[in-house]
């Protein structure tokens, strides 16, 4: 079986010992580099175990036929743009449960038209996480509040946020928060 966890780990940022520290129960650095490098067998159970500890499905660390990968021609760093050292490959935006999306039909602030963001979901009392960064907030009647997180203020069991939209100079109050969605990843065709 070709496997894909040399690229998923690469991706992720993680080292070998890092992904062996997270494996449940823990293994060496040496022993995730043979599952890498195939001089180990890759079983069912191994692969779901790396999987759990890269935070991916055991499916996206198998080479599969009818799944197309888009390779890594170089990379922007400190010294310039320069190929890679060894081939790997951007990994596809992984929803998760808690994820819900935003579409643009018009620009506003630093998004365009046609750009999809898909944002977080986090309870009233998790609000502080998203301190300047883009928020949805759900307001009466099915509308929403979107702008960056200025403030957060509890007040008695409701929270209160301050908004700062798209618009120079305005600011948005919204009293009684039962959720809030912070910006992860933003989808843009170019």
């Amino acid at each position: 079986m070709i496997t894909r966890i040399r690229e998923v780990r690469k991706a992720r940022g993680l080292t070998l010992a890092e992904v062996g520290a997270r494996c449940v129960p823990p293994t060496t650095a040496q022993t995730v580099g043979r599952l890498e490098t195939g001089m180990r067998t890759v079983s069912v159970k191994w692969l779901n175990r790396i999987a759990k500890a890269l935070g991916v499905e055991p499916s996206e660390l198998v080479t599969l036929p009818d799944r197309v990968d888009v390779p890594v021609a170089a990379i922007v760093g400190e010294t310039g743009v320069n190929a890679p050292r060894r081939t790997t490959a951007l990994l596809p935006p992984r929803p998760a449960a808690t994820m819900i999306g935003l579409r643009f039909e018009i620009a506003q602030g630093d998004y365009r038209a046609g750009d999809d963001l898909w944002l977080e979901r986090l309870e009233p009392a998790a609000a502080a996480q998203a301190l300047n960064r883009d928020v949805l907030v759900p307001r009466p009647a099915g509308r929403f509040a979107f702008g960056r997180l200025a403030g957060v203020a509890p007040a008695g069991d409701e929270v209160r946020v301050q908004l700062l939209p798209a618009t120079p100079g305005a600011r948005q109050l919204v009293a009684d928060v039962p959720w809030l969605a912070v910006a992860r990843t933003l989808v843009r065709e170019l």
